[in-house]
């Protein structure tokens, strides 16, 4: 903990001088004419996630946004287990119904996130009436129910489903969670195939975080192969891409070597949950309260008062580059997905600390684009 903190006291000094001499332009930025559904037509889908108020109509300057600047959408939290499937015998699909009607009148492709994932499932899910853990046949039973019904609802609307979501370690072995448990890694399989059955014309997706990993990717890639050896229908993988501009230098060339290595395996690759984060990372002490340290919450929150123009650019940059490289495998990248909409609204104010001033996103807290999205603009068009 005494490294961390003297590692962050220098971070917050040099980011604190670097601020005091050069601050954030002021300057008028040129207006934004232009959308990334317009640039990237050729290219593949931009889309953005949408929590809850957009999609019931209560924050309508953040839908404004998504209906002039992409053509697709996910939706972030309501089409998950613990949100759509409450109760044994009890669906809610107000949120969902919504978000799919948003989509189509919008002529965007809908993504459904996610069918089978270890995190926000209902209690009763693993349990029986007594409370106690269930067997194989009736987990097997309740998975073709929960998928069936869901993807039947919206078969022919919902385009793609991040059917599986995070099985794997960082280490490439599975996941040890309650679905791995009781069935082994078939519960993949299965869910691949109860989805299939439920819409034959969907596109299925297996969706990961830090796949740019060698050992990750080439599990993923193992389990593709596995997969479809067995006659299993899997269109394509989504890469989660929660990058941390500190990382950029040390992960770029495997962001690039993964695409490359699921191009080989035959599928398509979807950018998912695209954000960078610009804050130091707390790596000795995730989701750590730091309300009662006030010394401890400015060092993991230094930019309350906005960005130093270096630290900006830096973030401007690691975009740019991104996004070059996703149109140099256009031809495999089919979709580019942020994981929300502006700055205020995104996770990662919230994550791994509570409270934070993040700026992952290209749209800021006044809900106006960053001066780097025509630097993108003018980057692809050149």
């Amino acid at each position: 903990m005494k490294k961390l903190s003297i590692l962050l006291f220098v971070f917050v000094f040099v980011a604190g001088c670097s601020y005091s001499a050069k601050k954030q332009s002021t300057k008028q930025e040129k207006p934004v004419n232009k959308t990334f559904k317009e640039v990237f037509k050729d290219d593949f889908y931009v889309g953005a996630a949408l929590n809850k108020y957009q999609i019931m109509g209560a924050d309508s300057q953040s839908i404004a946004i998504v209906e002039k600047q992409f053509n697709s959408i996910t939706p972030e939290n309501y089409m998950k287990a613990s949100n759509i499937h409450p109760e044994k015998d009890r669906y809610d699909f107000r949120v969902a119904d919504k978000y799919v009607a948003f989509g189509l009148a919008n002529n965007m492709k809908i993504i459904g996130h996610t069918l089978v994932w270890h995190i926000q499932l209902p209690e009763w899910f693993f349990v029986d009436d007594e409370g106690n853990q269930i067997g194989k046949d009736e987990l097997i039973a309740r998975m073709k129910e929960h998928i069936t019904t869901i993807v039947s609802r919206y078969k022919g609307k919902v385009k793609g489903w991040d059917v599986v979501n995070e099985a794997l370690n960082e280490d490439g072995s599975y996941r040890e969670s309650k679905f791995y448990e009781i069935l082994g890694k078939d519960y993949i399989k299965l869910a691949f195939q109860f989805a299939h059955e439920a819409d034959p014309d969907a596109e299925l997706y297996y969706n990961d975080y830090t796949m740019y990993k060698p050992k990750k990717r080439d599990s993923v890639v193992r389990m593709i192969k596995e997969l479809r050896a067995e006659g299993v229908r899997i269109d394509g993988v989504g890469m989660q891409a929660h990058y941390i501009l500190s990382e950029k230098d040390s992960i770029f060339g495997n962001i690039e070597k993964s695409i490359m290595a699921f191009a080989s395996a035959g599928v398509k690759v979807m950018v998912t949950e695209l954000d960078i984060s610009v804050l130091p990372f707390p790596e000795e002490n995730q989701g750590a309260d730091i309300s009662g340290n006030a010394e401890y919450s400015k060092l993991l929150n230094p930019y309350t008062e906005g960005l130093p123009e270096d630290v900006r650019l830096r973030a401007d940059n690691y975009y740019i580059d991104l996004f070059n490289l996703f149109v140099k495998y256009s031809d495999t990248i089919d979709r580019v997905t942020f994981w929300g909409v502006t700055d205020n609204q995104s996770w990662k104010n919230n994550w791994p600390v509570k409270g934070r001033t993040d700026y992952p996103l290209l749209f800021d807290r006044n809900y106006q684009a960053k001066p780097v999205v025509n630097r993108i603009f003018e980057v692809m068009e050149h």
